[in-house]
């Protein structure tokens, strides 16, 4: 079933995309950070101009909302969904912040897995506003909202592996709490793109 939201000119779905696009660009660069990691100081600051990116984005979101009567979508769910996918970038922006901070000197696998999984994770999301966007039907919507909760399983399941590992393998305390928060960030980011994606799911539901 195809649907459409109401009034048809309005300005929030193109401020979506261009949040979900920020948090794809948002989760490459920190792949390429944990992948190739050199420069780190420079990628995590990169990473960070892409967060006050999506930030100055929610901003305008909001701004929208306040001044507009009539709205595509339910207002609180157009304010969580906001919130939601700044969310996204603000769990990277952190997660590269910490490895910087921590003085990393090298990125452990689980930690490129995890930034692999949030960067198919942000993918479809951005697919899934697409969609939203360009009123797809609402099954094809639904089935990648899906895929973004299986990826958040696939994440929790590496942080909990990496967790034991951590705690089965390490007599460094210090190691063991920095890499804890680590993981924790980058699995942060993971569900909150599954919080986007129930909020999606919840707006086609509504309007199907």
């Amino acid at each position: 079933m195809k649907f459409h939201f109401l009034p048809r000119k309005d300005n929030f779905l193109v401020l979506f995309a261009d949040g979900a696009r920020n948090a794809v660009q948002a989760a490459r660069l920190l792949k390429d950070l944990v992948d190739s990691y050199i420069d780190v100081g420079e990628k995590s600051n990169q990473i960070t101009e892409v967060e006050h990116t999506g930030d100055s984005i929610t901003h305008q979101i909001m701004a929208q909302l306040h001044r507009t009567f009539i709205t595509p979508f339910d207002r609180e769910d157009i304010a969580a969904l906001a919130s939601s996918l700044d969310n996204v970038t603000d769990f990277i922006e952190a997660a590269a912040d910490t490895m910087v901070l921590y003085k990393i000197e090298t990125p452990s696998p689980e930690a490129r897995e995890l930034a692999d999984v949030i960067v198919r994770s942000t993918v479809a999301v951005e697919a899934a506003i697409s969609q939203l966007k360009h009123g797809t039907r609402s099954k094809q919507i639904l089935e990648t909202c899906v895929e973004i909760n299986r990826l958040e399983n696939e994440a929790d399941k590496i942080f909990r592996s990496a967790r034991a590992e951590l705690f089965d393998n390490s007599k460094d305390i210090a190691h063991v709490m920095k890499w804890h928060e680590i993981y924790q960030l980058l699995e942060s980011a993971t569900d909150r793109c599954e919080d986007v994606s129930d909020i999606i799911e919840g707006i086609v539901l509504k309007h199907a």
